[in-house]
C-alpha cells in the first residue's frame, strides 16, 4: 500500500511539472511568430526627407510611435480645431511588414494640448470614422525621439504656489522595454508554482503514511 502511494504521488508530481515547464517554454515561441514585424513611416514639417522605422533596427522608436495612436478605438472624439492652433502637422503610417494599414496627422504643438486626426480612408483599404482625438501628453518628445526635427520639451508640474519643472524622462518613451521585464519574470514565477505544488504534494504523502501507519 505504500509503495502504491509513493508510485501516485511521482507520477502525480511528474505530470504537474512537465505541464508547467512545457506551458513556460511554449508561451513566449508562440508570441514571437505569425505577424511580420510593424514599422512606421513619418513624413511632416521641416523634414528634409520621411522616417522610414521599422521594429528590427528601431524597436523602441517604432512602439512608442505606434503607441500614440493605438488606442483611438475607444477614445472620444473632441471637436475640430481651427487650423490657426494646430501647428505643425506629421503624418504617421503604420505599417506591418511592407504594406501600410493606417495612417494619421499628428499635431504635437497644438493649442491646448497634442491632437491627432484620423482620415476616413485608411491605407488598407477598410473605411473608419473620420475624426478628431486629444494625443498624449508625450507626443512631442515621442517623435523627437524618433527623429522629427522637434524642440526638447518641457513639461510643466504643478508643485505648490510656485510650481516646478522636469523634462519628459526617456525611459518614459519605452514601452518595448517594459513588456520584456514581464516576460522575463514569468519563467521565475512558473518555477515557484511548481515548487510549491510539489511541497503541498510530498507532504501530504507523508500525512497519508504517518495515518498509514498509526492505524496498523
Amino acid at each position: 500500500m505504500v509503495r502504491r502511494v509513493w508510485r501516485l504521488v511521482a507520477i502525480m508530481a511528474g505530470v504537474l511539472t512537465a505541464g508547467v515547464l512545457s506551458l513556460g517554454l511554449t508561451a513566449p515561441a508562440s508570441a514571437t511568430t505569425q505577424s511580420p514585424p510593424a514599422g512606421v513611416d513619418i513624413t511632416g514639417a521641416d523634414m528634409a526627407e520621411p522616417l522610414h522605422l521599422r521594429a528590427d533596427t528601431h524597436p523602441t522608436q517604432v512602439a512608442a510611435v505606434i503607441d500614440q495612436v493605438n488606442f483611438l478605438g475607444d477614445a472620444g472624439q473632441s471637436s475640430k480645431p481651427k487650423k490657426a492652433d494646430l501647428g505643425p502637422k506629421y503624418t504617421v503610417v503604420v505599417l506591418a511588414g511592407d504594406k501600410p494599414q493606417q495612417t494619421y496627422d499628428l499635431y504635437p504643438k497644438a493649442a491646448g494640448g497634442p491632437r491627432i486626426y484620423r482620415p476616413a480612408k485608411q491605407p488598407d483599404s477598410e473605411q473608419t470614422a473620420a475624426g478628431w482625438f486629444f494625443g498624449r501628453f508625450t507626443m512631442s518628445e515621442t517623435l523627437r525621439t524618433a527623429g522629427v526635427p522637434l524642440e526638447r520639451q518641457v513639461d510643466t508640474v504643478g508643485g505648490g504656489a510656485g510650481g516646478s519643472e522636469r523634462m519628459i524622462p526617456e525611459d518614459a518613451l519605452d514601452p518595448a522595454g517594459n513588456i520584456d521585464e514581464a516576460f522575463s519574470g514569468l519563467p521565475r514565477l512558473l518555477l515557484v508554482n511548481v515548487a510549491v505544488v510539489l511541497t503541498i504534494t510530498f507532504g501530504l504523502a507523508g500525512i497519508a503514511l504517518l495515518i498509514r501507519r498509526r492505524t496498523r
